[in-house]
């Protein structure tokens, strides 16, 4: 559904704006390939904050404290 929605908001902005259109065209794998450092520090870091949350709540897992269950909404 979602390649669809982009698919259908890029053809009116090929309709309305063609040369926009045409440079959203090109620059996107630009884009695409300068934001992938961006999530390689994105995924460093929540592996840094889940080791951190690990071991803050070792003595508490020790001592016998079990996380409540998540509950669905």
């Amino acid at each position: 559904m979602k390649i669809l929605l982009t698919a259908v908001c890029w053809c009116l902005l090929l309709v309305l704006a063609w040369p926009l259109a045409v440079a959203v065209l090109v620059l996107w794998p630009v884009l695409w390939l300068l934001s992938l450092p961006l999530r390689a520090v994105g995924i460093a870091l929540d592996g840094l904050f889940a080791l951190l949350r690990a071991v803050l709540m070792l003595p508490a897992r020790l001592l016998g404290h079990r996380p409540a269950p998540a509950t669905a909404r």
